[in-house]
């Protein structure tokens, strides 16, 4: 399989005769919660509006080459995703790599999945199967947790939808894909797509200028425990956005409020996995690491490779400088602004020395 281009997400049929065209929306998890409880009727209901909508937008498109919209009108690919993960966590309190989240991420997943499917077999009995159905695993009764193996709690509605899916189609040969959603996610408020928050305080910059995000979730929470001020604003910032070192704040919202870089990469691949058997394309999967080596990396994506995960996005890293905060008095400032240490691993990621372990220069 060759993949080309930015977006990881999208694996789809391509050649001289077909161009793929992926045909994305994401539904924000984050308002989804009724009386901080999921509320998975009202996903459901999300999905089913969502696929029609997607279906119809390969009908009414421009497509700049005939290749295209003739791969698009013989496939019917759609990519529906989620952003907002982090908010739902938020939300409900619950630190993001533990048991009951990766629990209810997966659970997430597969009601996507199966009310897209559902929603698609809906539209098949309406206007036809997608031209190359026939083709397809799906007219021989096949899931994608059916090829990973996977046995779903609630066999009877899957059994049901089988039989539904083999007599009247699919309209959409491809429904599930996780976009990264950077900017969306940006415009409506919430956290990108599936990942943690990067920090609980941050600078953006965009065309239209530069903008001061914060965790309104934590500053709720500090509001509410009397901690909430400008000198903690000032020190969450010097602390490059992270809460893990300040006394004051209690030991759980320490576990909540971590950022991803606080997190372990294998919990992240661990849910992207328990996701991918309801994903039929891919999912845009950011990995990252604070201080990579090639050890570090290759032990992080041979593990990834071992659990099933189709593609991988960006591999994120921190700069090896700060930025100097000339917004905070001197004194703490001085402190801000002391030189970064290493540790010899770190020290050997990149020396001329020690060539063979470089990332650069391999």
């Amino acid at each position: 399989m060759h993949l080309s281009n930015l977006c990881t997400e999208i694996t789809e049929v391509t050649s001289s005769a077909e161009t793929a065209v992926c045909n994305l929306g994401s539904i924000n998890l984050g308002r989804h919660l009724t009386n901080g409880q999921f509320d998975f009727e009202k996903l459901a209901a999300t999905v089913r509006h969502a696929v029609p909508m997607l279906d119809r937008v390969i009908d009414i498109n421009y497509y700049p080459v005939p290749q295209a919209a003739s791969s698009n009108s013989r496939w019917r690919p759609v990519g529906l995703g989620v952003m907002g993960l982090q908010d739902v966590f938020f939300q409900m309190r619950w630190v993001f790599d533990s048991p009951e989240a990766r629990e209810l991420s997966a659970r997430i997943q597969e009601e996507i999945y199966f009310h897209a499917l559902s929603a698609s077999v809906d539209l098949a009995e309406k206007h036809g199967p997608h031209t190359a159905f026939p083709e397809t695993r799906a007219a021989q009764g096949e899931f994608q947790f059916d090829l990973w193996g996977i046995t779903p709690k609630d066999t009877t509605r899957w059994e049901a939808l089988r039989v539904r899916m083999k007599t009247h189609g699919l309209r959409n040969s491809l429904l599930i894909a996780i976009a990264p959603t950077a900017t969306i996610a940006s415009i409506v408020g919430c956290y990108e797509c599936i990942e943690p928050q990067i920090s609980n305080l941050f600078k953006r910059e965009t065309l239209s200028g530069e903008f001061m995000q914060i965790n309104k979730y934590l500053v709720l929470e500090l509001k509410q425990l009397g901690l909430w001020s400008e000198e903690m604003r000032t020190r969450i910032k010097m602390a490059e956005g992270s809460i893990q070192k300040i006394d004051e704040i209690p030991d759980e919202l320490k576990q909540i409020y971590r950022t991803v870089w606080e997190i372990p990469m294998r919990s992240l691949i661990d849910m992207a996995a328990d996701r991918g058997a309801f994903i039929d394309q891919s999912q845009s999967l950011n990995l990252f690491a604070e201080s990579p080596n090639i050890g570090r990396l290759s032990s992080m994506y041979m593990y990834a490779w071992k659990k099933g995960i189709k593609t991988t996005y960006y591999l994120r890293s921190r700069p090896a400088t700060k930025i100097a905060k000339t917004t905070v008095a001197v004194a703490n400032r001085a402190i801000a602004e002391q030189p970064k240490t290493y540790d010899s691993s770190q020290a050997i990621a990149c020396s001329l020395d020690n060539p063979g372990s470089c990332e650069a220069c391999q």
